[in-house]
């Protein structure tokens, strides 16, 4: 029986928490513990040659985020493959959290995200 490779890409933060997406989809995401609400987040595509070369791993990317909601200086922390560490940033840098409100304070940890890539194999019946 043939088999073909489905992409899934788990969304996981550094604390541990509820998870808050549907596993079965194969994304799973958790929060890390801040009190920011993020509004929009996006999930990073798999890296077309790690995909090739079947290459699995995770990256953990940590940043701050602003009083307007954006993430800053963005850096890897860990990373188990190099591939994935370009679009892993990218991702964190297209999502946006709730801006603080006036005279909010603005919190002083910084947030991390932990992205896994994982190949998962499925039959031909199971492709589309």
């Amino acid at each position: 029986m043939k088999t073909s490779l489905r992409i899934s890409v788990a969304c996981l933060c550094a604390a541990v928490m509820p998870v808050l997406a549907d596993a079965s989809e194969g994304v799973a995401r958790v929060d890390s513990r801040t009190d920011r609400v993020p509004l929009q987040t996006v999930i990073p595509e798999y890296p077309p040659i790690a995909r090739r070369d079947r290459v699995e791993g995770s990256v953990q990317v940590c940043f701050n985020i602003s009083r307007d909601g954006y993430p800053r200086r963005i850096a890897v922390r860990h990373s188990t493959d190099r591939h994935f560490e370009k679009v892993a940033m990218k991702a964190v840098r297209r999502s946006s959290w709730k801006p603080l409100a006036p005279g909010q304070e603005l919190s002083g940890i910084k947030a991390c995200r932990t992205f896994r890539f994982t190949l998962v194999p499925i039959t031909a019946d199971e492709a589309d």
